[in-house]
């Protein structure tokens, strides 16, 4: 965005005054972290280049967020025929953010530099607890430990969370899975315990943010990501911005009702989606067959290794899972449509006969506009692209000044779950 255009937008909203310099000095700091972000390392003639701004401005742009922490700048790459340009980044040598997935059974947490490359090495995980209180301090003392390297500096953390999630109040609202975070808000808590920025994603929007940053979506800026793991859940791309609805609760397809008197769900409903066509499901299905409790992770063992058969479940599943993936497509007729599933690894060909099943049930034009892809990203992903979203859209200041009449009006950072 141009000094030009931010200046006309701000007009538009009735902030008739003048535009401090400081706020079009963070709004030129913002596009040059966005620059880098998209395209990689730069040198400082490309940053310019790339992100439509002059290059005195980018120079003190980039200046301002080597200063801050927020870049750093790597060894010469260029040519032989004259002097190479040393290439910007974004920092991973001495700060990193943190990334905590809950869900049902087990929690993983991560460390990341703002480029987003996980440390593995760096990745830890534990047992979901039964209660909030255990939840909360369990994770701490796994953030702190992730924390405690010497000349690093941790900047935030995101939380990817399943359920319903109330984001203008950071609070889970309904988790059928995992029900202990009900009416909790563990953004909050963490931030006080840990004292760090901590904010909460639901897990399809973590997924959608994961592809879009680092899977088979970059340069999208409209696709749908459905998760069919424990239960169902639905992410939106559109135009850029992640579909939240109202507070943040759009996309909970997994609930609606597709078997009148079926099996009940966790959300106190009979006949679910989630119930029938889901990760879980399949794992429930032959725990019954075989009267004995399976995971998901058991069920998959067995089914690669050959000791179990699975055709007929997997054959329904795909069946209903089909009638979700056509109801996104008449929806909201998005460009690509990403499943994520640990399903395609028990059959391999799977996704062809999801393709061909949602190909009968979904209108003609919709369909044939839409590509239905297997999703490679992880929900660890997903967090680490969230705080780092929150931290690089945060750079504009969140009040403004008119200097006429001296009154403040509040200006919202815009990220990627703005409505």
């Amino acid at each position: 965005m141009t000094n030009q255009a931010a200046v006309g937008i701000l007009l538009f909203m009735g902030l008739t005054s003048l535009v401090q310099p400081a706020l079009l000095s963070k709004i030129n700091e913002r596009q040059v972290l966005r620059t880098l972000r998209a395209r990689g390392p730069q040198s400082r003639a490309e940053v310019a280049r790339h992100s439509g701004i002059s290059a005195p401005t980018a120079s003190k742009a980039v200046e301002s967020l080597l200063r801050a922490g927020l870049l750093e700048e790597g060894d010469a790459d260029g040519d032989l025929r004259g002097r190479p340009a040393r290439k910007l980044r974004l920092a991973s040598e001495t700060v990193q953010v943190l990334g905590l997935v809950i869900e049902a059974g087990h929690c993983r947490a991560v460390a990341a530099g703002l480029d987003g490359q996980l440390h593995e090495s760096r990745e830890t995980h534990f047992s979901t607890p039964e209660t909030y209180e255990s939840l909360l301090d369990i994770a701490c003392s796994h953030a702190a430990r992730l924390m405690h390297r010497p000349l690093i500096t941790t900047l935030g953390m995101a939380i990817s969370m399943p359920g319903l999630i109330d984001y203008r109040q950071g609070r889970g609202i309904l988790s059928p899975n995992v029900p202990l975070t009900n009416q909790r808000s563990p953004g909050h808590d963490l931030t006080e315990r840990l004292g760090i920025p901590v904010i909460l994603i639901q897990e399809s929007h973590a997924l959608c943010l994961a592809e879009r940053h680092y899977g088979a979506a970059k340069n999208m800026n409209d696709f749908a990501m459905l998760d069919v793991s424990t239960g169902i859940g639905l992410g939106v791309m559109s135009g850029g911005r992640l579909l939240t609805g109202h507070v943040g609760l759009a996309g909970e397809i997994g609930h609606i009702t597709v078997e009148m008197d079926g099996r009940l769900c966790g959300c106190g409903n009979q006949g679910c989606l989630e119930t029938v066509a889901s990760d879980s499901t399949l794992a429930a299905m032959l725990s019954d067959r075989l009267q004995r409790k399976l995971s998901v992770t058991e069920v998959l063992a067995l089914l690669e290794n050959g000791e179990l058969t699975a055709d007929e479940e997997l054959g329904q599943i795909t069946r209903y899972l089909a009638v979700g993936l056509a109801a996104v497509i008449n929806l909201f007729n998005p460009s690509t449509l990403f499943v994520h599933s640990r399903l395609f690894s028990a059959d391999k060909a799977l996704l062809t006969t999801l393709i061909a099943e949602t190909g009968r049930r979904a209108l003609p034009p919709s369909f044939a506009g839409c590509r239905i892809v297997q999703a490679r990203g992880s929900k660890r992903q997903g967090a680490i692209a969230a705080i780092i979203d929150h931290l690089t859209e945060s750079v504009v200041p969140v009040v403004m000044t008119d200097a006429l009449s001296g009154h403040s009006t509040a200006l919202r950072p815009r990220s990627l779950l703005s409505r």
